[in-house]
């Protein structure tokens, strides 16, 4: 009796061992499975994350921390074709004496054998190479930026102090207009003087990875059926037209004398019920216009041309009627960006009186930013002759600035700027 308690005993408690065995294992197993799942999940997401990492676009224009190069470059007609426009990720154009305009070109990370013609300094170019942090690399020097060179401490480099070898001249060119340099020539130099070759600043552009459409950002000023409208359909656009042109005859009068009001309304009909605009500084439209053709008469002798292609999404430049193409590859002259900014020279009284300018250029001033074939109102404003100028919509916001080469034209307020 006590052996068959025993036995039963014994097979209870066999029972329970090989049942608990198979829980733990169960348990294990699901465990395991959790685990498992847990991990795929997880390497889902990581892929998911590199993915995004791997996808996501960022600006190239201004990659690295290259310290940037600038350059003058000379802009009579007898430097032309000039040599490294192409490769440069800014360059601004300004007026300097007897009409003319000179360029100073800023490279950032390039490998160029041959930049120019490079001319000597102008002062009010030394402000933008300071908001650039960029090595400053001229051949002589005006009276005044001589002074400014040296009171601001700019890094620059004069070719006429430099050997032969690093600024040379070309024979298929005639002096003055025919100084050329190359990026390697000014790394060794700069290397010499001391001056840091990298920087860490910001650039003074917001460049953007993706195509800036103003259009849609900012809608379109009426223009013509293919630039689209404020309005809602053919027939209020056509409605709209009538009204206005009833408008302006049965007011003439009262439209003459309030002539300066109506050259700063958003749009403005002629005669033939077209939309014309007032391009001149102080417009105050905010929307995008229509920009396949741009014009700008920095002087009586200096007006530049750009000419949208809508294949390659940039504009080519010309001066002075001429297509502006490149002195080595012998390629268009060509630009993703353009910005306008209106504010004023003035003769300067130096010690040399060769009819110098100067330039006003602290402060807020009226302007335009044009890509891909449109424009808008900006303004653009300058605190200092070190501080880096801020380029803002219409409504207060920094413009974000397609990823690629910009030209900026400073030209005078009264200038007549055509955009069309």
């Amino acid at each position: 009796m006590k052996n068959k308690k025993l036995i039963i005993l014994i097979l209870i408690l066999v029972v329970l061992i090989i049942v608990a065995g198979g829980v733990f294992t169960y348990i294990y197993i699901e465990d395991q499975k959790a685990k498992k799942e847990q991990s795929a999940m997880e390497d889902d997401n990581n892929s998911e994350e590199e993915a995004l990492v791997v996808t996501q676009k960022e600006p190239k224009i201004f990659a690295g921390n290259d310290r940037p190069i600038a350059v003058m470059i000379d802009n009579h007609s007898g430097a032309w074709p000039q040599a490294g426009l192409n490769k440069a990720y800014l360059v601004y154009e300004i007026i300097v004496e007897g009409g003319e305009t000179r360029l100073m070109a800023l490279f950032k990370g390039q490998d160029l054998d041959k930049i120019g013609p490079v001319r000597s300094s102008r002062h009010y170019f030394l402000d933008y190479a300071l908001e650039n942090d960029a090595i400053y690399v001229h051949h002589g020097w005006s009276p005044q930026a001589k002074n400014d060179i040296s009171s601001l401490g700019v890094d620059n480099i004069n070719g006429i102090s430099e050997s032969s070898s690093d600024f040379w001249r070309v024979k298929d060119k005639s002096a003055p207009h025919n100084l050329f340099t190359s990026t390697d020539s000014i790394l060794k130099i700069a290397e010499r003087k001391g001056y840091a070759t990298t920087s860490e600043q910001k650039s003074v552009l917001n460049y953007v990875a993706n195509e800036i459409d103003l259009a849609t950002k900012y809608g379109v000023v009426v223009d013509n059926p293919e630039a689209g409208s404020e309005f809602e359909d053919e027939n209020e656009l056509e409605e709209s037209l009538d009204d206005e042109a009833n408008s302006e005859e049965e007011n003439n009068l009262e439209n003459k004398e309030n002539s300066a009001e109506k050259e700063n309304s958003e749009t403005v009909l002629d005669s033939n019920n077209q939309v014309v605009l007032d391009l001149s500084e102080g417009a105050t439209f905010t929307k995008a216009i229509i920009a396949n053709t741009v014009t700008i008469p920095h002087s009586s002798l200096q007006t530049v041309k750009y000419e949208y292609d809508a294949e390659t999404k940039r504009y080519t430049r010309y001066a002075r009627g001429v297509l502006q193409t490149d002195y080595v590859t012998d390629q268009d002259v060509t630009t993703k960006n353009i910005i306008i900014t209106f504010c004023d020279n003035y003769t300067l009284q130096d010690s040399e009186n060769k009819g110098r300018q100067g330039l006003r250029n602290i402060g807020t001033f009226d302007g335009y930013y044009i890509t891909n074939g449109y424009a808008i109102p900006i303004k653009c404003t300058k605190d200092d002759r070190e501080s880096q100028t801020v380029y803002k919509d219409l409504d207060g916001n920094i413009i974000e600035v397609s990823d690629g080469n910009t030209f900026i034209n400073i030209c005078p307020r009264n200038a007549k700027v055509e955009i069309k």
